[in-house]
């Protein structure tokens, strides 16, 4: 039976909707986990450090495949083997990283998806601000341990923060107790509103971020649907189920024989905006009607 390394650096609390996707995807080319493949999982848990070492054990393992989550994982994997095949899912353009060659080339052992969620930074910039239009002062959220997102973030938040007239400051936070101490900080400065950086971690600590948002009332755009099912006010993004079922198909056709050169990488074309209608009434702010027109969703 074939085994497929799966390498994420979160918690396995990631959301079950995402693995239910990737195993989807598996069904799809003719794979189920545990009639007739294995997965042997490796979580980061928010340590970033930890991802090259977990990559290296894979790669020991050697494995059939290697499936994997974010820029730093891709990079840990990349550095643990040049044999192996890879299926990546990153939020930046994977040519401009130096991930592969070319998107419809790739060239080497890797291929994946690219959900460009970073490129959509402006837009999300734009909609917080259209949906707290007296925001003047914004605090954006990103992960240090995750140097090329946040990067490319600050790169494109900048300039559409200066374009709206409107201040940043840039917080940092890779772990559960500097989440504390930046809403700590957003008490004592009370910026206007909240931008998250699309950070795999962010994502695994919704829940604390979200509520700590609520808390103290600060409007909050996030960067995928997970935040405002668990209560954030609008995310505007990737649907991250639909990415992990592509990388689950990708997988599938790599055990059936499908060499990660030949697979061009697939780009996310699909973006959805959710609301949460019931937050924004807890925060007093009246949505306009044109960004409920816009929704892709209305959470009640």
């Amino acid at each position: 039976m074939p085994v497929i390394g799966f390498l994420h650096p979160a918690s396995p609390e990631t959301p079950a909707d995402r693995l239910r996707g990737f195993r989807q995807g598996l069904k799809d080319a003719g794979y189920v986990e545990g009639e007739n493949v294995t997965i042997e999982y490796r979580w980061a848990d928010g340590l970033n450090d930890q991802l090259p070492a977990l990559a290296a054990e894979l790669a020991r393992r050697r494995v059939a495949v290697i499936a994997t989550i974010g820029n730093v994982p891709a990079f840990a994997v990349k550095a643990a083997t040049t044999t192996i095949p890879i299926v990546f899912v990153v939020a930046e353009d994977p040519v401009m990283l130096g991930l592969v060659a070319s998107l419809s080339r790739p060239d080497g052992n890797l291929t994946g998806v690219s959900v460009f969620n970073a490129e959509l930074t402006a837009k999300r910039l734009e909609l917080l601000r259209e949906l707290v239009p007296a925001a003047t002062r914004v605090a954006v959220l990103v992960n240090p341990l995750n140097a090329r997102t946040t990067a490319a973030t600050l790169r494109d938040v900048e300039p559409a923060a200066r374009s709206m007239g409107l201040q940043i400051q840039v917080i940092n936070a890779s772990t559960s107790r500097e989440i504390n101490a930046a809403f700590a900080t957003f008490v004592r400065e009370r910026p206007d509103a909240l931008f998250v950086d699309p950070d795999p971690f962010f994502t695994s600590r919704r829940i604390q971020l979200v509520h700590l948002a609520t808390l103290h009332k600060l409007p909050a755009a996030y960067p995928v649907r997970d935040f405002a099912e668990a209560g954030g006010l609008m995310s505007y993004g990737s649907n991250i189920t639909k990415i992990f079922r592509q990388m689950g198909i990708y997988t599938g056709r790599i055990l059936k024989g499908a060499k990660p050169a030949d697979l061009p990488v697939v780009q996310s074309s699909k973006f959805e905006l959710v609301i949460n209608a019931e937050t924004a009434r807890m925060l007093e702010l009246a949505v306009p009607p044109t960004l409920i027109a816009r929704a892709d969703e209305v959470i009640e």
